[in-house]
């Protein structure tokens, strides 16, 4: 699919230019409560905060360690809490490292759409970035835009958040992505394996498939999040109408075309097509891909959809 978004600027999403304005603590509050799935089982370089589905050495006693809330309340030592008024956990299954990394697509075509792509993918980002830190996975942050690919890696803790809304407020949208490239540098970092989510419109010229295959069979659970605004996939609902000149947003070329019940029906039909294309291609390759319309509201993409797609529990 060759078509760009259109260049035509509705009223952008605010920029957000404060971690507040990325994540509320009313928001934070709820996602203390999830946490990352994998759907595999990965084995970490470390010892993480993760109970694995592998049984340790032993099923006997091992240790203990603080409760945090959220924890199962099943495996709290009582008997401790009787004399130390704390609660810790007793801890019989070998736990193991999760690194969760988040690929952004910051090209110029996502800087586009009311509410704007990028914006939302900001928030979206802060939103999973948090609920891998407070459950202790190690998170990293790429984007990858016209400038080549930025890093925030091995991030691990609560603590780490202000850096990591520091690192998504000062990311830029620029140029034209080399998405087969950026994939490329981006499988070869060795972040560790675990869930990668990839944000974009993939919107690519080149087409979304070399990128995607290499980061196939890495050992990442992949999840494919097509990030579209309401004006793409509904242009004709959205003010698209009668004779317009269009500007690609990223190299300048433009169109001139008359919108008519005919042209949207076939732009309807190549959107469903690249759709359908990238969804084949994920189901092909044990990937999930979801479409996601930036007028959705986040709470309910996080507390709802992403829980039943199996990304968030």
């Amino acid at each position: 699919m060759s078509e760009r978004s259109f260049s035509e600027k509705p009223a952008l999403l605010k920029r957000a230019t404060r971690l507040d304005e990325l994540i509320d603590g009313r928001l934070m509050a709820k996602l203390d409560q999830v946490d990352v799935v994998s759907r595999k089982i990965f084995q970490g370089k470390i010892q993480g905060e993760r109970r694995s589905k592998r049984r340790g050495q032993s099923v006997e006693f091992a240790d203990f360690r603080p409760y945090v809330h959220g924890d199962d309340l099943r495996f709290v030592d009582w008997n401790i809490y009787g004399r130390l008024d704390r609660l810790f956990l007793k801890m019989f299954l070998e736990e193991e490292d999760l690194s969760l990394i988040l690929a952004i697509d910051a090209s110029a075509s996502m800087d586009w759409g009311n509410p704007n792509k990028l914006e939302f993918v900001r928030r979206l980002a802060m939103a999973l970035g948090y609920v891998g830190l407070v459950n202790h996975n190690r998170v990293s942050l790429v984007s990858f835009n016209g400038e080549g690919v930025k890093r925030c890696s091995n991030l691990r803790g609560r603590r780490r958040t202000a850096e990591m809304g520091r690192w998504l407020l000062e990311m830029q949208a620029v140029g034209d992505a080399d998405f087969a490239t950026a994939m490329r540098t981006i499988a070869l970092s060795r972040q560790g394996r675990g869930v990668m989510i990839v944000l974009s419109d993939f919107m690519f010229r080149e087409g979304f498939d070399k990128g995607l295959r290499y980061l196939a069979g890495r050992g990442y659970d992949l999840f494919l999040m097509q990030v579209l605004s309401p004006e793409e996939l509904s242009p004709g609902e959205h003010g698209l109408s009668g004779d317009l000149r269009l500007e690609d947003v990223e190299d300048g070329a433009t169109a001139e075309i008359t919108v008519s019940g005919g042209l949207l029906r076939r732009y309807r039909e190549r959107l469903d097509a690249h759709l359908a294309s990238l969804r084949d291609f994920a189901i092909r390759r044990s990937m999930t891909h979801v479409v996601i319309d930036t007028s959705t509201d986040l709470d309910t993409l996080l507390m709802e959809y992403l829980r039943r797609r199996g990304l968030l529990r």
